[in-house]
């Protein structure tokens, strides 16, 4: 490859820190190999090790044409394409000042995203990514990706200013003291599709499942406020349609509290939940069912019960690993009770109850702390590989995990936000509900589609009711779904469907083969999408902040 390489690493022996910029210092020794457009790289140590700081530098000349892509840290992390000269939006300064207050960190606020343990740059021109992220011109790329994040999260920084991209380690919480791998890595070039499936060639993880599937869910019309006579009112209504669903999913709200999984709210669900597997699955549909396997609340007999098998601080403090349910905490993969506790969960939903398909949500939060000399990168690693050996060969739907511990180790997964009711563009944490942010992610994460997973864009919804979108917008999110995505749900009561929504739904559930031709913003918030659609060209563009169409 012939490239050049210089290095910017702090770190510190024992106590005293120092600074590094060759692969050569007093306490170790960097192994560097290159090998068809590859490149791996192992620390050798003199002395016990601990890096603060771990960066490559590479030489890159910038276009002005070109455009950016950065992959957020997780499923919710908007993700997108940015000019040379373009700034990643930020937090307002209203908020950014809360979620740092002590507060703001007690209750877990922005403990879903990066922003507790990676430095956000705040200046023009310089766009940074998790695992993977590319440099376009016109239709063909440049990808600079990770092989594996099992020994520590990889970030990508595209550096416009100084003509410049950085590979960079986040390697918090690791002491080395042996030879250790600390990057395999991979420069990919080309056509923009050809070049994906390059370098997902090179990864080595296949996409498990290739169906696209339709379906329902119960969260977004009923929320954690779902009951049996709920999910019977809505499972009869489907089933008396002539559109085909392929699943019924019943989410949040079923259980007596968050961790408690198989101890069912008596009152809202007073049959249990096999008896809801088998109803679908007589109405011909797979049973799908919700899931934060690792998250715990205090009210939980989980956590009341064992509180040591729960993730604590380096004081030995419980940690809250996030705001939802009043504030979580979230289990201990490496705990062996923890880790039987999990098993066992998964053995009663999908053997005993019969369900088919499990959704995993807040995955995130195994990897919020690094422990037990373990990076973040490796924790969730390991956390995705657990996950797959408890589910076997059940469908897994994961949400809320970062993207490439999940890559071949789930059947679909969420790309982007949550959906909203309506279309307002939010000045906030870059994880929290946003329509906008759901839309962009759903088209520039198209990649990931069939090669690490099948893509769930989240929900549409055609209904009137509890909604503050116009149907023009409504149907805009369903275009936009199905077009890029590979799993399709609603959450509403399609009984209450007038002619015209009815017609829209079975548009939105057609089978089609579709090729994207171009997918881009063409000016400032406006998208231009084109594309074959069985064999005929079609086109559609909208502005992102507002959802309307042109």
């Amino acid at each position: 490859m012939n490239r050049k390489y210089a290095f910017e690493i702090v770190y510190k022996v024992g106590k005293k820190k120092f600074k590094c910029n060759q692969q050569e210092c007093d306490h170790f020794t960097l192994d560097l190999v290159e090998k068809d457009n590859t490149l791996s790289l192992s620390v050798i140590p003199k002395s016990a090790v601990t890096f603060e700081k771990f960066n490559i530098i590479i030489p890159y000349v910038y276009k002005n044409e070109n455009k950016i892509f950065v992959n957020g840290y997780q499923s919710w992390t908007d993700s997108m394409e940015y000019e040379p000269t373009g700034k990643m939006s930020e937090l307002s300064r209203k908020v950014e000042f809360y979620i740092t207050k002590s507060f703001g960190k007690a209750m877990g606020l922005p403990k879903s995203g990066d922003n507790m343990f990676w430095k956000y740059p705040h200046n023009s021109g310089v766009f940074y990514g998790w695992s993977y992220g590319y440099v376009r011109n016109d239709n063909n790329v440049d990808i600079f990706g990770t092989l594996t994040e099992k020994y520590g999260y990889t970030v990508v920084t595209f550096d416009c200013n100084n003509n410049s991209v950085i590979i960079s380690k986040e390697l918090e919480g690791v002491t080395y003291t042996k030879e250790s791998k600390l990057l395999e890595f991979a420069f990919v070039s080309g056509e923009y599709e050809t070049a994906f499936d390059e370098y997902f060639k090179l990864i080595g993880t296949p996409c498990r499942e290739t169906k696209k599937r339709r379906g329902y869910t119960t969260w977004y019309n009923y929320y954690s406020n779902v009951t049996e006579e709920i999910v019977n009112r809505d499972l009869n209504s489907i089933a008396s349609q002539d559109v085909k669903f392929d699943c019924f999913q019943i989410d949040d709200g079923y259980q007596q509290a968050i961790g408690d999984w198989l101890i069912t709210d008596q009152v809202k669900f007073p049959n249990g939940m096999k008896v809801i597997a088998d109803n679908i699955h007589k109405s011909g549909m797979l049973a799908g069912l919700w899931l934060a396997p690792f998250a715990g609340v205090k009210k939980s007999e989980l956590y009341k019960n064992h509180p040591d098998w729960f993730i604590k601080d380096k004081k030995g403090r419980p940690y809250k690993t996030g705001h939802n349910w009043g504030g979580f905490y979230t289990l201990d993969i490496y705990n062996q009770g923890a880790r039987d506790y999990i098993k066992h969960c998964f053995d009663v939903v999908l053997n005993d109850w019969g369900y088919d398909l499990v959704k995993l949500d807040f995955l995130y939060g195994a990897c919020v702390l690094p422990m037990h000399n373990k990076s973040r990168g490796e924790i969730m690693t390991d956390a995705m590989d657990f996950i797959r050996e408890c589910v076997g060969d059940k469908l897994i739907l994961g949400c809320g995990v970062p993207m490439f511990p999940a890559f071949g180790k789930v059947d679909y997964c969420r790309i982007g936000a949550d959906i909203r009711f309506d279309w307002k563009n939010l000045d906030t944490i870059r994880e929290d509900c946003s329509t906008p942010h759901a839309a962009a992610n759903t088209i520039f994460r198209r990649h990931l589609d069939g090669r690490a997973f099948m893509n769930d864009p989240d929900v549409f919804m055609l209904r009137d009711e509890n909604m503050d979108m116009t149907f023009e917008q409504r149907k805009l999110v369903a275009k936009i779904n199905s077009t890029f995505g590979s799993l399709l749900f609603i959450s509403d009561d399609i009984e209450n469907y007038k002619e015209h929504q009815r017609e829209a739904l079975i548009e939105t559930f057609s089978d089609k083969d579709i090729k994207i031709k171009k997918a881009e913003f063409v000016k400032k918030d406006i998208i231009l999408v084109e594309y074959k659609e069985n064999g005929e060209d079609k086109a559609f563009s909208f502005n992102i902040r507002n959802g309307e169409e042109y």
